[in-house]
């Protein structure tokens, strides 16, 4: 356990990597996951997933051409924040025997695992594919989740990490040298939400699927934006006529009209052109944004 999923992904790198050490990043990400290995030092080379005609895809020959044998660590973050792209099974799978031949960690941010949205039915674990389901226990191959998302605990700063077992006595020490440990009435809290918390889960990712189909419509039927629905998470990364100067142009929608979305500049150089809109919220919030974005676009002349 650790103090917040944060937490976990300093923890975790700070395990693997050190001063001069090569790591890859699968990108646009949220940016303290290309930023925390080069607080240590590290190397950050990044490949960005595709925009098309199915949203956010990776071209993983390109990720395991990038995974040279002098890689030290591989940071995933599936389902992805922004994009809500989430890694196959398949994917997973030739990364993992690639990494395993050439000895590189993967770190695996997961927090979003039970956000998932998949074509077809969930499967027995109602989860997006896991490293975990495929690696065996000694595998360079270290997965953190948090508390905020499928149980909606965001402010308690509660998260886990899974590693082998051999990083264990280190990692104890890492945590204590961090924060000491997790609060403890903040562990009973992740207790009872593990022990009570699947139906409220289950409503949850109901309810976000929802959100999710109905802004996607929503947003399809304004001219110039040019969305696709991800199969997980919590967000909507789209492009957006006027969004090759996303943090300008979010600024102005603030500003003239009074609503909040991100800018892709904000998830590094591959999210420029593109915005971030969490849909984590309910559908009348959700309508006003969007009469909000049509007010702003009939200012400027765009609809």
């Amino acid at each position: 356990m650790t103090s917040a999923g944060v937490s976990a992904l300093m923890l975790a790198a700070q395990l693997v990597v050190g001063a001069g050490d090569r790591v890859v990043a699968v990108t646009p990400l949220w940016p303290n996951l290309v930023e925390i290995p080069k607080i240590l030092g590290a190397h950050v080379e990044t490949v960005s997933l595709d925009y098309g005609e199915h949203g956010w895809q990776l071209d993983v020959e390109r990720l395991l051409a990038a995974l040279t044998p002098d890689t030290k660590m591989l940071f995933v973050n599936s389902p992805n924040n922004p994009t809500g792209w989430v890694m196959t099974r398949e994917q997973q799978r030739a990364v993992l025997a690639h990494c395993r031949r050439h000895g590189i960690w993967i770190v695996a941010d997961e927090v979003h695992e039970r956000l998932y949205y998949p074509d077809g039915p969930l499967d027995s674990h109602g989860a997006a594919p896991s490293f975990l389901d495929l690696a065996s226990h000694d595998e360079r191959v270290i997965c953190v989740n948090s508390f905020s998302k499928a149980w909606l605990m965001t402010g308690w700063r509660l998260g886990w990490i899974v590693a082998p077992k051999g990083l264990m006595d280190d990692l104890g020490k890492l945590v204590e040298y961090n924060t000491s440990c997790a609060p403890g009435f903040v562990r009973l809290a992740g207790i009872t939400a593990v022990q009570q918390g699947e139906c409220f889960t289950q409503e949850l990712v109901r309810d976000l699927k929802a959100s999710r189909d109905h802004l996607v419509r929503a947003l399809s039927a304004v001219p110039g934006v040019d969305v696709k629905a991800p199969q997980g998470a919590m967000y909507l990364f789209f492009s957006m006529t006027g969004a090759s100067r996303s943090l300008e142009l979010c600024k102005a929608m603030v500003r003239e009209v009074g609503l909040g979305i991100a800018p892709g500049s904000a998830f590094g150089p591959e999210g420029e052109g593109f915005l971030r809109w969490c849909y984590a919220c309910d559908i009348a919030r959700l309508d006003a944004g969007v009469e909000r974005l049509k007010r702003f676009l009939a200012q400027h002349g765009t609809l």
